[in-house]
Parts: structure tokens; sequence; C-alpha cells
């Protein structure tokens, strides 16, 4: 999934602004729909009334790595938009069967350093996607069509393999199958709509102030994800050791605090080194972010994981389908202005952490909650 997704985003912004001619308003337009997929991810709950979690996983992969394929034969905005969709839906179906499945399967004293060494893994991955942009884009000048087409297309034949090679692991608890809120896991949600639209500037703005502002190029663009990317590889498994040894409060505090600063930072900077300082120490901050996960586990019923995640991965793009259109068009305007928003985002996800307890548990999931949020308040849809 890293090394199919890195080659798309790496290569989105100079794309789009080289092959297709678009716009702050243009481009705002593609992330919501590349969002509107993780909008619509409650809908794999009922995917699992006729496929397992681990099948569903496979099928979703493969629609990424068939969008990404295609991406470089439609250098349109109408080819882009439709291309960007169907490797969306791969994406965002398979995240929420990835968190799911995390979570069901490792104990809870160990999640948070795992999902640590998980990205370590996927920042290899990535590592892979850039090395390939440099040798086969810099070094022997291919074009964005055929780049899109062989990682698109290494991914299928690394899928096929995984497929062959691993069975279907048995699932411990058993999952309902059926849309679920719970107005106990209510600071989970605010939690995770926060950071579904604090992550959509920095995906979004960030890497485009780079090419339109700075001017940076696809080599530029793609050292500075490098960076990103060694700074995972060798910290995010201390990352993860880190917020088990601290606990989620502390570690989302220090997220929340650094990313203020750093929202705040580019609504001023002019100069691109500073400006290239500022990404990657927003990339390195957000690795603290699988506190959340590691919360909802050990504050979920087992049974509800599978649920809970298809319904999060939505409350998460609520914000990131409208956010990029809007802040898109007032990007023509005021940039600045973007990124003091994204500075309000964090200081509210600060205001929220401070309300995990010290060990949260499925009986202590808040340190204070207004009456009509406590107890177990189950809604379910079938």
């Amino acid at each position: 999934m890293s090394m199919v997704f890195a080659t798309w985003q790496t290569l989105l912004n100079n794309f789009v602004v080289e092959a297709a001619q678009f716009n702050g308003a243009q481009i705002g337009v593609l992330q919501s729909l590349r969002e509107v997929p993780g909008f619509l991810a409650f809908t794999a709950v009922f995917l699992l009334l006729v496929m397992r979690e681990q099948v569903l996983a496979l099928v979703a992969m493969a629609l990424l790595c068939v969008g990404v394929a295609l991406t470089g034969f439609f250098p349109s905005a109408l080819g882009l938009y439709c291309t960007t969709v169907l490797m969306s839906i791969g994406f965002h179906y398979y995240e929420t069967v990835n968190q799911s499945l995390t979570l069901q399967w490792l104990p809870k004293d160990q999640s948070a350093e795992f999902m640590g060494r998980a990205l370590s893994v996927k920042a290899a991955g990535a590592l892979l996607a850039y090395g390939a942009i440099a040798l086969l884009m810099t070094g022997l000048g291919w074009d964005y069509r055929w780049m899109y087409l062989v990682a698109g297309g290494s991914g299928l034949v690394m899928l096929l393999a995984l497929a062959v090679k691993f069975p279907l692991f048995p699932n411990q608890t058993p999952q309902r199958k059926t849309l679920l809120l719970r107005k106990r896991y209510w600071l989970y949600y605010g939690l995770t709509f926060l950071s579904g639209a604090r992550r959509q500037i920095f995906m979004v703005f960030a890497g485009f102030m780079m090419v339109e502002k700075f001017g940076f190029s696809v080599g530029a663009i793609t050292s500075l994800f490098l960076v990103n990317y060694l700074f995972n590889l060798l910290f995010a498994p201390s990352i993860g050791r880190f917020i088990q040894r601290v606990g989620e409060r502390r570690a989302l505090t220090v997220e929340y605090l650094g990313l203020a600063l750093v929202f705040t930072s580019y609504a001023l900077v002019e100069q691109a080194h500073f400006a290239a300082a500022l990404y990657v120490i927003d990339h390195l901050l957000f690795a603290l972010a699988i506190a959340i996960k590691s919360y909802l586990q050990k504050i979920a019923d087992p049974e509800d994981l599978a649920a809970t995640a298809s319904v999060s991965f939505t409350i998460n793009h609520i914000a990131a389908v409208v956010i990029p259109t809007l802040l898109g068009v007032l990007w023509l305007t005021a940039p600045s202005a973007v990124f003091l928003i994204g500075t309000g985002f964090a200081l509210a996800s600060l205001v929220l952490c401070r309300n995990i307890p010290d060990r949260p548990t499925a009986d202590q999931a808040v340190r204070w909650a207004p009456a009509a949020l406590t107890g177990p308040g189950v809604s379910e849809r079938p």
C-alpha cells in the first residue's frame, strides 16, 4: 500500500500543475473527491456480510493499484477526478480494514509499539517508491504516465503473491455487522473528526504551497518525502514505545502543541528551507496520532472494533470532504488564513485530548463527561 500510494502522492502536485494546469480551486476539488470514499467508509461493515475482512483488504488494495496505474493516462480534470476516486475507494476501504484487524489481533499492551513498527515498514515501502522515482524519472527521463503504470502494476503483482502466500487468519472475536455509535466513545469520535480536518490542510495545502509558492520540482518534493519517511523508518518504533510509556493523553498533548506551532509557522513562512523543515516536523508529529487508535482499543468492546473502525473513517472524512474545496477557494485570496485555521483545529484537539484518563478502560473512557454522554448509549442501524 505504502509503495503504490507514495508514488501517487509524491507526483500529484507536480503532475496536476504541469500536465493538467490545475489552480488552487481545482486541487481543492480533486482532494475533496478523493475523500468522498473515506466519508462512505461506514459501508465497509455491510461488505463484511458477504466477505471476510482479510479478503476485503485484498480487494481494496487491488482497486488502489489499478487507480494509480491509470492516473498518468488521463491528464485532464475529469480524468484525474475519476482515477483519483477509484484509487481512493481502494485506499480507504483497505485502511478501514487494516485498523480493525490490527486492533483485533494485537494485545492492548503491545498495540502502540506494533503500530510504530508498522509505520516503519510503511516508510520502507515509501522509500522504495522514492528511489524508483529518482531512478526512472530523474535519472532515465521517464514521464508521469509510465511511472504511475509501473507503480500500480508492480503493486498488483506483489498483491497477487501475498494473496497466494498467506492463509486466512481466524477472527478471535465475532464482529458486529451493523452501523454502531456509542455515547461513551464520544471523545474518540471528536479527536477523529478534528484529526481529519487538520490532516487535510497538511496533505492538500502544505505540499501545494511547496510547488506553487516556492517552486519545488519533482526531485525536490521527492527529496522532502524521502526525509519524512526516513525519519519514520528510524524513529516510528520509538514513538510507539513512547506512547506506551507515557500514555495517550501526554503523547497527544505533545502532538497538538507541536502542530499548533507548525501551522502558525506555515502561515508566516517566506523561506523555502524553513518551509521544508516545517513539512518534515509536521510529518513526524503525525506519527503520534497512533495514540488515538490505541486509545480506542483500550475503551472499546472487542466485538465493536470493525463497526467502529468503519464509522470512525466516515467521521474522520466529514470535514475532509468539505475542507479542501472551501479552503481551496480561500487559498486564492488568503493562503495564510488556511494554515491559521489549521492552528485552530490543533488547539481544539489539544483541549479534547486532555480529557483522556491516565489509564483508559471500557469503564473509564474519559476523565469528565456531561451526563448525556455517559452510559452505554448504543445506537445501531441494520
